[in-house]
């Protein structure tokens, strides 16, 4: 059985399966069942034994920052996991592979906004700033430290981690603060966020999931984050700053105004979303020199 394992996780390594990760989270419960049956005869060196790219889809790849056990993992948990890996995956392809950005406007301090057309995702909007602070600061901030961000972005009013999975995983529950005179109105989000790694950058992407039962706030509309990315990267020749690029595609779903008839003009949702993104570098930089002070 253990043969037959090994040869579909071999299977799945091919680039023409990499989408399917049905068969990714198959191959991990197969391969623990036998990994178990294995350790309960005597074999202690199993991970050793195993090829990198099952080690991986296992967690048990040895980086010492991870706190990855897949015997705990239930199938949510591997779903999750793999959603957190698919947003990654198509946040790195469009920032390595889409260079006819159009440029929005520039804000003070050197931030740029831009924008480009992405199949299957629509319009998506690119912030990118130089941060005073190192990477590992930002991280902590927008990752580890994500419920405490209504207390400096007063576009949010709550932020909750629903489930943490493993050490780069999470589902949060985000609810936007009541604007008025808002014509998109309050929105919440139930998100899978995860973090990444390449190189000297840190990845951070969020994507929409679905979690029960969780029902929308009285007054709000549950909207879709289609894709978030934040990447850090630390400025060359100055590991003290960070290079800040955040990816945003959204669906705001229909609109709780009457006036626009149900639902959102694209003209709209153009505007608003860059919005969004100065308004929170804003509060960012803020806090930041708060902080720091």
């Amino acid at each position: 059985m253990l043969r037959a394992t090994v040869k579909l996780c071999c299977g799945i390594a091919h680039d023409h399966l990499h989408p399917l990760p049905g068969l990714k989270i198959t191959a991990v419960v197969a391969l623990q069942k036998d990994g178990r049956g294995l350790v309960g005869r005597g074999s202690h060196c199993l991970p050793s034994k195993i090829p990198l790219y099952i080690q991986r889809l296992m967690g048990k790849e040895t980086e010492p920052d991870r706190d990855i056990s897949s015997s705990r993992f239930s199938g949510t948990d591997l779903s999750y996991i793999a959603q957190g890996e698919r947003a990654l995956q198509q946040a790195l392809s469009i920032l390595q592979q889409h260079t006819s950005w159009q440029l929005e406007t520039m804000l003070d301090a050197g931030a740029i906004m831009s924008s480009t057309v992405v199949p299957g995702l629509g319009k998506v909007f690119r912030a990118e700033v130089v941060l005073a602070v190192p990477v590992a600061q930002l991280h902590q901030e927008l990752f580890e430290r994500i419920e405490e961000m209504p207390q400096w972005n007063p576009t949010l009013s709550q932020v909750k981690v629903l489930q943490r999975v493993g050490t780069d995983t999470l589902v949060t529950h985000e609810v936007t603060a009541p604007s008025p005179g808002n014509l998109v109105g309050q929105r919440d989000f139930v998100s899978v966020r995860h973090h990444g790694r390449r190189d000297t950058a840190i990845y951070l992407v969020g994507t929409a999931t679905y979690i029960e039962p969780l029902p929308s706030p009285e007054g709000c509309i549950r909207a879709e984050s289609q894709l978030s990315c934040i990447a850090l990267q630390p400025l060359a020749g100055d590991p003290g700053r960070t290079h800040f690029t955040w990816l945003l595609s959204m669906d705001l779903k229909a609109s709780a105004t009457a006036v626009l008839g149900g639902w959102i003009p694209a003209s709209v949702v153009n505007r608003v979303l860059p919005h969004s993104q100065a308004d929170f570098i804003q509060h960012l930089r803020r806090h930041l020199s708060a902080i720091t002070c």
